[in-house]
């Protein structure tokens, strides 16, 4: 009976519940994530889930919790650059959010969270060791953290945009195509840029927009 009572609470851990909420939230979305799917997914009943998590709120969270901190776990604490340390935390979140895109509107529905927490902490450390001055934390901090954000969760939407097995590439060509045929008299910006919006990888133009922002932080050093 005990080594029964044992398979089955290892079975049921909150490790197993999380990852199983990971997997329908990423098929799905928030909408599909019920307790009733997810007890069918691990073959129990809802209460048995209710022992480890109390709500769809605590569920989210845990499973945000769980992303964050594998996105995070090739961040140390004594990096010698922290400009390589801010571009790898901000492509760890990029990543993280295009793998699950949830995760972003979980991020901007509650920022307070210790996982978002995490990663402002995280940031916020990486910009006083730039040797901002102390009057100008904040608002170096906030330019990274609201770009890192805005630019995932932009991303992560575009590509749910496009219908299952959309070529991006093809996509892209006929975008700029349409750009390219502008009249330039009005849009002679976006004709010249065109080919390379058909050319771009969105984890480089990324980490470029990170560059540009740490090039302006350091003006202030």
């Amino acid at each position: 009976m005990t080594k029964r009572t044992d398979r089955r609470a290892d079975a049921l851990s909150r490790e197993r519940i999380v990852e199983a909420a990971i997997a329908i939230l990423d098929a799905g979305g928030e909408g599909a994530l019920t307790f009733r799917a997810l007890a069918a997914r691990l073959a129990t009943g809802s209460g048995a889930i209710y022992w480890h998590v109390a709500d769809k709120d605590a569920l989210l969270a845990a499973a945000t919790d769980h992303v964050v901190t594998q996105a995070m776990s090739g961040v140390g604490g004594g990096e010698a650059d922290p400009r390589a340390a801010i571009r790898v935390i901000a492509l760890g979140m990029f990543d993280a959010i295009d793998a699950h895109p949830w995760v972003g509107a979980q991020f901007s529905r509650a920022p307070w969270q210790p996982a978002m927490l995490r990663v402002f902490e995280a940031i916020g450390g990486r910009v006083r060791a730039l040797g901002v001055p102390e009057g100008a934390w904040f608002n170096a901090w906030s330019a990274l953290v609201t770009y890192i954000f805005g630019a995932a969760g932009q991303n992560a939407a575009n590509a749910r945009l496009q219908a299952p097995g959309t070529d991006r590439s093809a996509a892209l060509a006929d975008i700029a195509g349409g750009w390219a045929r502008l009249d330039p008299a009005d849009y002679p910006f976006l004709r010249q840029v065109a080919p390379q919006l058909a050319a771009h990888d969105d984890r480089d133009q990324f980490l470029a927009g990170i560059d540009l922002i740490l090039a302006g932080i350091g003006t202030v050093r």
